[in-house]
């Protein structure tokens, strides 16, 4: 069953009870995602990025003094952790220990190593920080949404079956709910709100196929509004290949 950690968390849960392997299968899914499923990809730092990336979520840490539009998630994670009472190194709290991406590939202390290793030790931990951060997320999306009712019955429909979940979990990890007014290119954003308002009408059966079609539509959408200096081009096929494991577990 989902814990009781992520119960207790959330309060009210409408989210169904699932098994102990689909939440693993889940996180698993995630790691593969963001990572290839490696160790080494725990703790990384992508070419023409401000920010290293942390966690099967490769959730965004910023340096001191770096500030972006995209949601720094790891320290919400530690909160969460902290939460929890989980013992954490150190230096997990504040800002990121390198100041560029050049700093992270030149240190040798060993650093990025015992993050990775804490990392791989608590892939549950992650896993249910990523299904939480999912489901708190929908009051804001309600709030931001054109329409509200259509925005709860999609994401009631996904919430119902363990693939349905897994677009929920992965993709507002993946591009973040989508409610901030400066993650927008052309006034339009590309979070989990933008790909549920995208749907159309669905059962829990064929939600994620249509969520499938929704999110690659955004993302299409999001690299055409995109300035051409960014070179997001260069990542749709990778996005759009993403977007199409929501239609089914394999």
């Amino acid at each position: 069953m989902l814990s009781i950690a992520i119960v207790a968390l959330l309060g009210t849960v409408l989210l169904p009870a699932f098994a102990d392997g689909d939440l693993s299968d889940i996180g698993q899914r995630v790691w593969r995602n963001e990572c290839a499923g490696s160790v080494q990809g725990l703790v990384s730092w992508n070419e023409g990025e401000q920010f290293p990336s942390l966690g099967i979520g490769h959730f965004i840490w910023y340096p001191a003094g770096v500030r972006e539009v995209f949601d720094e998630s790891f320290p919400k994670f530690v909160s969460f952790a902290q939460a929890r009472g989980v013992v954490m190194p150190t230096f997990f709290r504040g800002k990121a220990p390198w100041s560029n991406r050049a700093a992270f590939a030149a240190d040798r202390s060993g650093l990025a190593d015992k993050m990775r290793s804490w990392l791989a030790a608590h892939l549950e931990l992650q896993t249910e920080f990523l299904v939480a951060r999912s489901r708190t997320s929908l009051s804001a999306m309600l709030r931001a949404a054109r329409d509200p009712r259509g925005v709860q019955a999609r994401y009631d429909a996904l919430s119902r079956t363990t693939q349905g979940l897994y677009c929920l979990v992965d993709y507002v990890n993946f591009k973040g709910e989508g409610t901030k007014p400066e993650e927008r290119y052309a006034g339009q954003g590309w979070g989990l709100l933008q790909v549920l308002e995208e749907m159309r009408p669905v059962t829990p059966q064929s939600a994620p196929t249509e969520f499938s079609r929704a999110a690659e539509t955004v993302m299409r959408r999001r690299v055409k509004n995109s300035l051409p200096a960014r070179g997001e081009q260069r990542w749709l096929a990778g996005w759009v290949n993403r977007c199409r494991t929501y239609r089914s577990a394999r």
